[in-house]
């Protein structure tokens, strides 16, 4: 049983709504929504669950909504009843503290970079053992957007207006001649410290071919020799000169546009089609240099990794970005879209130029690619509350039964024929003294579960002993429950209503729908919940288009539509959830192929499953959890940098297999991470 109501997201710069101190037996009476592109950035909306009022809520406050019950959100003058939906658009002024657009754009589009970052190519190159001939071709490949970045800067340069904007173009290509200078003779200089520059900023058509020469004497192969661009290459090249032409869909052509103001908006599209390149690339440069690190100088592709992460390429995509910042505060609420769709349109174009280098070596990702469907099954394991949702469905339960109990003065004669529920005053008293006392023994149990030395080495048999008195207190505190009768009387039809409004993490829906309709796969989906309704979850999935998975949690107790309070209790400890696990794969034995499992969860609860699976993997950050692990000598690893050591393995004819290293969690922050590592792009 989890008592607890919060929503994770960054902040929404304007305040719609305030937070007021109310009486602590006032409960909040929202229930969030999916999110939508319309959405204002970094916010979400709520809907009371029997409204049909849409209200935008600053992330903050949702912050300050806990389980507790201690505040409620109220609309400020900024919001209108009158409207279902409050909309707001960028506003052309940036206030103290606000993100920009560049900064903006980056976030919503992150998936596209960590797609990028779990690529075959990128994965081999971090990990040292990416063949030679692949990363000649990549080369090869890179010369062509040498002159299309230089000829796009020129162009940009050309349509710029305002003085300042030519000065920041300018400086970023002087930028590329001072570095040059610095070294002297260009054959003395690596490769590494001008092909960024001069692919993203020299309009000097002489640096292509220094650089041409640098490598030929760095690499010993010279692309210099006539090469022709892939597919990938040119889609990119020729939309970032179209872009740079002014040939963008909705936006006039250069020759049609009048007055330097209107030309000075195709500079402004032509830096933000730049701009994913840039900062992609300093993205995977950071993300890449802790390996190199961590390696030593014995990495083959150091110098490459060394620019890209270098304090000179940093601060060029920051000086880009701040150009796009400060060139797109005139652009109305439409230019802006037009501008986002070329910075994700840039972005799932770089993307496509990392999955078109050929690889022809063993490798690791994506995971349902490298599993013969034939040979091999693919068993995905998940938890649903906080894994799946943004909200624990306790909840949401609790809210709906808060809505829909009577007051005192509408209480009917109870009907032979219907479940009796009690009057709303006494449901939140006793919810509240159920939540308080939940919270206060649930930390006297960690306390105690801490309480002897922290062991150095991994202790298996500590742990599971410690997590067996944390599932006898989740029982006592189901019973309590289930004995207050505080889930009585709540009708199927109003959970089914919830669980189809129930948000899902970013891109966790996104997962099981890619996963589950990939004929191509052998995957068998099983979802493990301690969620004491099983219809709200299969309610949420059915939602979207997920109807197939396998589902292992309590139920309610129906007279008709109506729940009596009474629970099926199959899943409500740690213990309960390793069991289902190990009874499912039982009943997968008898196939002759072999089984590789992924268990995905974020709580204490899921421990013993993430270490009993072949690959566990954390979502979030769970302080308990890795409390509990850390004492156990649970050893948690960024799912990446692990990629990279089993991709050496791989490669270099080590023993390999993804059969679980006994101690090892893998981490990552969303299901971004967990589709690129499993599906791909």
């Amino acid at each position: 049983m989890h008592i607890s109501f919060y929503v994770s997201f960054t902040t929404r710069r304007n305040q719609l709504f305030q937070p007021k101190k109310v009486s602590k037996n006032t409960f909040p009476r929202f229930l969030p929504l999916h999110l939508t592109s319309q959405n204002p950035p970094n916010s979400c909306f709520l809907m009371p669950l029997f409204s049909n009022k849409l209200l935008f809520v600053p992330i903050n406050t949702l912050r300050s909504v806990f389980f507790s019950n201690r505040s409620y959100i109220r609309p400020t003058k900024n919001y209108n009843p009158n409207f279902k939906i409050l909309v707001s658009s960028m506003t052309t002024t940036q206030r103290p503290n606000e993100e920009g657009i560049a900064k903006r754009l980056w976030v919503r589009f992150n998936k596209e970079s960590i797609l990028s970052l779990y690529t075959p190519f990128v994965v081999s190159l971090a990990s040292g053992n990416l063949k030679l001939d692949t990363f000649r071709q990549y080369i090869a490949q890179d010369v062509h957007f040498l002159k299309c970045f230089a000829k796009a800067y020129e162009l940009a340069e050309e349509c710029a207006d305002d003085d300042d904007a030519k000065v920041s173009i300018t400086e970023l290509r002087q930028s590329v001649l001072e570095e040059l200078n610095m070294h002297g003779s260009f054959c003395q200089v690596s490769m590494w410290s001008t092909s960024w520059t001069n692919k993203r900023g020299s309009v000097n058509s002489n640096i292509s071919d220094r650089v041409v020469r640098g490598r030929k004497q760095e690499w010993g192969f010279d692309v210099s020799k006539e090469t022709f661009p892939n597919s990938a290459t040119l889609k990119y090249t020729d939309f970032l000169l179209a872009t740079a032409s002014g040939k963008i869909e909705g936006v006039k052509g250069l020759a049609s546009l009048a007055t330097p103001f209107e030309k000075t908006k195709v500079a402004v599209y032509t830096i933000g089609a730049m701009v994913p390149c840039m900062r992609l690339y300093a993205f995977l440069g950071n993300e890449l240099q802790s390996l190199v690190d961590n390696n030593g100088n014995h990495h083959p592709y150091k110098k490459w990794i060394d620019n890209y992460s270098s304090d000179a390429f940093q601060a060029a995509a920051l000086q880009i970005e701040d150009l796009l910042d400060k060139l797109s505060v005139s652009l109305t609420g439409e230019e802006l879209d037009i501008l986002q769709k070329l910075y994700h349109q840039a972005m799932k174009l770089e993307l496509e130029f990392f999955l078109a280098q050929p690889i022809d070596q063993q490798i690791v990702v994506p995971l349902s690619k490298e599993q013969n469907p034939r040979q091999n099954r693919l068993m995905i394991f998940s938890d649903f509350d906080l894994t799946c949702t943004v909200v624990d469905s306790c909840a949401i339960l609790a809210e709906i039964a808060l809505v829909t109990t009577p007051k005192l003065d509408q209480i009917q004669p109870e009907n032979q024929n219907q479940v009796a529920q009690m009057p709303s005053a006494d449901y939140r008293n006793i919810w509240e003294a159920l939540s308080r006392q939940y919270a206060e023994e649930h930390e006297k149990i960690m306390e105690c579960m801490l309480g002897d030395q922290k062991v150095e080495k991994f202790n298996y048999k500590g742990l599971r002993k410690a997590l067996e008195q944390l599932s006898d207190f989740e029982k006592r505190a189901n019973m309590r429950v289930i004995e207050s009768n505080v889930l009585k009387g709540l009708n199927l039809e109003d959970i089914t209503r919830a669980g189809e409004r129930l948000i899902f993490q970013d891109g966790c829906m996104d997962f099981f729908r890619c996963i589950m309709k990939d004929e191509r796969l052998n995957v068998d989906v099983h979802v493990l919940s301690y969620c004491w309704c099983g219809d709200l979850i299969r309610s949420a999935f059915s939602s979207g288009g997920i109807h197939d998975l396998h589902l292992h949690s309590n139920e309610f107790i129906y007279e008709g539509l109506i729940s009596t309070g009474e629970i099926t209790r199959n899943m409500e400890s740690p213990i309960d959830k390793l069991q289902a696990f190990i009874d499912i794969l039982k009943e997968h034995d008898q196939w002759d192929g072999k089984n590789l499992t992924v268990y995905i969860g974020d709580s204490v609860g899921d421990l013993l499953c993430l270490l009993e699976a072949d690959i566990g993997i954390l979502i979030g950050s769970s302080t308990s959890l890795r409390r509990v692990g850390t004492h156990f000598g649970v050893s948690f690893v960024p799912l990446f940098p692990g990629l990279v050591v089993k991709q050496r393995e791989h490669v270099e004819g080590k023993f390999f297999s993804w059969k679980r290293v006994f101690g090892i969690v893998y981490t990552v922050s969303s299901w971004a991470e967990i589709h690129a590592f499993i599906v791909g792009s």
